[in-house]
């Protein structure tokens, strides 16, 4: 029996109000099994960047509920919201987002350092981003500076980064964005890989040859669910374009 890990019902978001108010998000309802790997599409102004970011609780919904592995994250301030973030989901960026002074290891080192449960010693957190780093290939490039990796290397740092804290959820958006087509396929095949281990992955992309990777693609338009097809088939027309 499939477990729900994200469950939504009747979300929305408005930005503003009155005259000028722009609903961003018109009660959506979406739910994502565990193990799943799922792609978000949609054109700009779709709402698809506003569903990541509450997705990934760094936003708050206006009205409708959330639920993160059973876990109802709608109304949590934004002390709870970080606990949330640390302990259960990883985050990959367009832009990788590491500290340029830090080596890899560091870099992937930084979310075990703001564990409020279980904290590691220093010995526990160097151990744990190794095999992180080893995970994704870069078992050789600990030392090594993001000015000193490749994109595609980078990209590698901040999905170890993702999965140091053993996160049920990888929320990955646009990862490719900034990667050539070679450097592209092997972050994909990366995501396969930890999809096949289990890790559930929504990744936000606006290229379908990226999202027919997934198992199913979720297309928004005017923030409302439009498609949400199997193996790819969305039928999600004009979705290239900018974060909303």
């Amino acid at each position: 029996m499939t477990e729900a890990l994200i469950q939504v019902e009747g979300l929305e978001k408005v930005y503003g109000s009155g005259e000028i108010a722009v609903h961003a998000l018109a009660g959506v309802d979406l739910t994502i099994n565990k193990s799943e790997f799922a792609a978000i599409m949609g054109a700009s102004g779709s709402g698809k960047s506003t569903l990541m970011n509450i997705l990934g609780c760094l936003d708050r919904p206006t009205a409708g509920m959330y639920w993160l592995d059973g876990e109802d994250v709608s109304d949590l301030d934004k002390e709870e919201l970080a606990d949330v973030r640390n302990r259960k989901i990883g985050f990959v960026f367009q832009s990788f987002n590491l500290l340029p002074r830090l080596s890899a290891l560091k870099n992937v080192m930084l979310p075990l350092m703001y564990r409020m449960e279980d904290r590691l010693n220093l010995a526990e957190r160097e151990e744990r981003a190794v095999a992180a780093l080893e995970s994704v290939g870069l078992g050789d490039r600990l030392e090594h500076r993001p000015n000193q990796l490749s994109g595609g290397q980078q990209q590698r740092v901040a999905i170890a980064r993702a999965l140091v804290n053993q996160p049920p959820l990888i929320l990955a958006d646009e990862p490719t964005g900034n990667l050539d087509s070679r450097s592209s396929e092997e972050i994909m095949a990366l995501l396969h890989d930890l999809h096949t281990r289990g890790v559930t992955i929504v990744m936000v992309t606006h290229e379908p040859d990226i999202a027919a990777h997934a198992q199913r693609v979720i297309c928004l338009h005017d923030g409302a669910i439009i498609s949400d097809g199997a193996n790819g088939d969305s039928k999600c027309t004009g979705a290239a374009g900018g974060a909303v």
